[in-house]
This record gives C-alpha cells, sequence and structure tokens, in this order.
C-alpha cells in the first residue's frame, strides 16, 4: 500500500451520505478529506444547507444511483417500518448499505494501524459498559477512543496507533450494517422486546444484535450475558473465545457478581459496594462485562478493582449530583419509563422519589413491587395526576407540584428531615412536557441541587 492509499483510503471511492445529523455530516466531511467522492443528503432543509456551507456536493441520491456505498444515519430505515427511498435506489443497484463504523474501521486498516476494537450491545447497559471499559483501558495507560451509539461519531475518532483500542456501543441499527468491521472483543449483554418495529419480531431484533459476533475468528473473544434466556443461546453460535458473565450466578471460566462482590473464576475482582457510581444489580452486569473485557484486551486483574471505584459514571444515568447532609442526590434523568425507573428504585434501600413528566403506556403499575422502597413521592409534569392515582391505590405517601424545582425542595426538606437518605430522580416519563429533553431535566435537577443550602453551587 502506498503512502498516498494510507492517507486517503477511500480515494477515487464514490460514496452519498444520508441523514446529516450528528453522525451523517462528520462523517462525510471525513470520507472527503479522506479521498471520496462525496454527495450528501438530508431530507430536511436546515441539514442541507448545513452541507452545502461545508462544501460539501449536495444532491438526492435516490433520483440516480451511481455511488459504490450509502452511508446511511441509523435513525433511517432501510428496509422496516418504510423504506427510505435512497436505500430502496441502492438495493436496486446492488450496493452496500453501511453504518460509519464499518468506514472508520476500513480507514483504521488501511492505515497500517493494528489498533483493536471491542463493541458492547444489548437492550440495556451498552453506554454504561462502553464508557466504563474505556476508563479502565485508559487508567491502564493506553489509548482509547470511546464513542459510536454513546458518542463521539465513529468517523469523528483519530486514527490510532497498533497500541489503540476503540470501544465502541453498537446500536441494533447499527449493527444490521456492519460488512467488514471485526470485533477483537465483542459483548452482548441481554436481549428483551426493543425496536421491534424496525427489526419486524423478536427475532429480527436479535439478528440484527447478533451480528456484533458475525466477523469473528476463533482468536477473538465473545462475551455473553448469560441471565436471560434470548442472550445465552447464542452461545453456540459464536466463533470467538467465550467468556460468561451474570449479575448474581457463578460462571465457570467467566466474570460474575455474588451480591456486591464481583469474581471470576481466580478469585475477587472488586467489591462494587465501594463502587458509587456502579449501584444495582444492573451495574453488577454492566461491570462484570468491562471486567471481563478488560481482562481478554489484556489489562492486569489486579488494576481493575481500582479502576472500578474510580469510574466516575455517565450524565443522568444514576449519577450522584451532590450529597448534603448526608442525604445523597441521584440524578436519573434518563429513566423515561418503568423498566429503566425499576433499576434505579432496586439499587436503594429507602428513597425520596420525584417523577413524572409524559408517561408510557403502562404508567408506573410495573413499580409496584418497588413502592415499598419510596417514603415519599414528589410529582410533577403532564402525567403527575395518573402517577399519583397509581400510588394512591398502593398506599404511598406522594405529592403532586408544578416544577422541578419546587419537587426538588420540597424532597430535600423530606430528606433532611429522616424520610430517606437518598433523594432519587427517576422519572420513569418522557420530558417534552417541560424540557427539550432527558439532557435538559437531568442538567436542571443538577443545577437545582447545588443551589441548595450546603450545594456548593
Amino acid at each position: 500500500m502506498t503512502a498516498q492509499e494510507r492517507q486517503w483510503p477511500f480515494l477515487g471511492q464514490r460514496i452519498a451520505v444520508v441523514g446529516l445529523g450528528k453522525a451523517g455530516l462528520p462523517a462525510a466531511r471525513r470520507l472527503r478529506d479522506w479521498g471520496a467522492e462525496v454527495t450528501a443528503w438530508d431530507d430536511k432543509a436546515p441539514g442541507r444547507d448545513e452541507a452545502t456551507a461545508a462544501g460539501l456536493h449536495v444532491a438526492d441520491p435516490a433520483l440516480y444511483f451511481t455511488y459504490d456505498a450509502l452511508l446511511l444515519s441509523p435513525g433511517i430505515p432501510h428496509s422496516l417500518p418504510r423504506v427510505h427511498p435512497a436505500a430502496a435506489a441502492a438495493r436496486a443497484a446492488g450496493k452496500p448499505i453501511l453504518a460509519d463504523v464499518d468506514f472508520l474501521y476500513r480507514a483504521v486498516r488501511a492505515s497500517g494501524s493494528k489498533a483493536r476494537f471491542a463493541g458492547i450491545t444489548g437492550t440495556n447497559g451498552k453506554s454504561t459498559t462502553t464508557a466504563l471499559l474505556a476508563h479502565l483501558i485508559a487508567r491502564a495507560g493506553l489509548p482509547v477512543q470511546a464513542g459510536g451509539n454513546l458518542g463521539p461519531a465513529a468517523l469523528d475518532m483519530p486514527i490510532l496507533g497498533d497500541d489503540g483500542i476503540y470501544a465502541l456501543e453498537m446500536s441494533s441499527y447499527m449493527l444490521e450494517r456492519i460488512e467488514t468491521l471485526r470485533f477483537n472483543c465483542a459483548a452482548m449483554l441481554n436481549l428483551s422486546p426493543d425496536h421491534l418495529d424496525r427489526h419486524g419480531d423478536m427475532a429480527g431484533y436479535r439478528a440484527a444484535k447478533a451480528r456484533i459476533f458475525a466477523t469473528q475468528r476463533a482468536e477473538d473473544t465473545a462475551v455473553l450475558g448469560m441471565d436471560d434466556p434470548e442472550t445465552a443461546s447464542l452461545r453456540d453460535e459464536l466463533a470467538g473465545q467465550f467468556i460468561p458473565i451474570s449479575a448474581h450466578t457463578a460462571q465457570s471460566g467467566g466474570v460474575w457478581a455474588n451480591g456486591s462482590l464481583l469474581r471470576d473464576e481466580p478469585g475477587l475482582l472488586a467489591d462494587l459496594s465501594t463502587c458509587p457510581t456502579l449501584p444495582g444489580a444492573h451495574n453488577a452486569q454492566n461491570a462484570a462485562a468491562a471486567c471481563a473485557m478488560a481482562l481478554a484486551l489484556g489489562l492486569r486483574r489486579n488494576d481493575l478493582a481500582d479502576g472500578l471505584r474510580s469510574y466516575p459514571g455517565l450524565p443522568h444515568r444514576q449519577e450522584l449530583v451532590g450529597e448534603i447532609r448526608g442525604v445523597r442526590f441521584v440524578n436519573d434523568s434518563k429513566a423515561t419509563n418503568a423498566d429503566s425507573t425499576a433499576k434505579a428504585l432496586a439499587s436503594y434501600e429507602r428513597v425520596v422519589w420525584i417523577a413524572g413528566g409524559t408517561g408510557k403506556e403502562g404508567g408506573i403499575e410495573p413499580l409496584a413491587p418497588l413502592f415499598g422502597r419510596v417514603a415519599q413521592a414528589f410529582l410533577i409534569g403532564q402525567d403527575g395526576g395518573i402517577f399519583a392515582a397509581t400510588l394512591a391505590e398502593h398506599g404511598v405517601a406522594h405529592r403532586r407540584l408544578d416544577t422541578l424545582a419546587e419537587a426538588v425542595e420540597a424532597a430535600a426538606e423530606a430528606a433532611f428531615a429522616g424520610a430517606a437518605d437518598v433523594v432519587l430522580l427517576s422519572p420513569a416519563a418522557a420530558s417534552w412536557d417541560q424540557f427539550t429533553g432527558f439532557d435538559q431535566r437531568g442538567d436542571a435537577f443538577r443545577a437545582l441541587v447545588r443551589n441548595l443550602p450546603g450545594g456548593q453551587a
């Protein structure tokens, strides 16, 4: 391979990029910089305008598909529930429809780098496990880039050298569009019904997720969650070396949690009760997966406990945003449905709970088995009244309030009076009624806590 081919790995290739959001526009720019002839398109005018301002050629590839490949934004369907015109045109022309991570892999290999790729998928826990693995790798002194579905976008990442590792969160939308990407180490955490409109049924969803292992070889490593039957059933389909993980059951040759103790067959890896950003059984599984992958990537087992303890956590996912007068304030704004909130409530013995917003089908009734952990609830938002009715049926003390600011003040007062030592924002509802998204809601909660007396604003 010539130096020019390493510098411009896509020289002469014609690539259409459709969907110019946080991943698409950077991808179009980077592919152009790597020598490709790029045509960019977005169904919305602002995206097209931004591409034009970036000096990209803007045209609709669906009108006349003359490209070598289509890079289609993960959120745009190429099959179900309806085929995007650009995808239909690519298929008719017999050309591949790819994700940006596939282009990153090709560019890294074209550069001559032997950097390794670690991929994490599953219905729940992907982001935490990806960020945790990257944290462990960084503490080991190795170059690492974390991104993919987690962010930054794949083609916003630099080319790493031979000792580098890419830790990539992989959604089913991305996995169904990989062709050459090979993961030296890959993990499937769990599987439960999700995105069935996109994949047709559970079998289609499972097949998309399982593609994380599709290009592995015998020398690669497959980490598999054993706590649900859908995930465990993939065991016989793996080509790589197999490491089982569990949040509660010992695994021969694997990594598992026994209560708060994280173990492998040689012995104790860490006491998760000393890891404040990893509460609950779901995080035990995340920690088991990250440690299994870290060991497979050559990290020293004696370093893992310190890495787990120092992990800062992700914003809005059981994020400890303050501790005042012995009360911990936890931002779990990412919990926009009952299933997510169940994991948070199960992580604490007793909480003052802030919930509400735009509720999902079923509301908070599925949380009834955990209501005994709620000392008092403060409910806000559009469906606060519906949540209040459910709590009243189960005898849970609660109050309705108008704003998050009022709820934080009232919840802090109740906790300081001895109701509980945790104030938990875990809304079990979307945020669109009062905020632009769960992230703005979580940021507001963090700011309100810091403005409390003693909150170190």
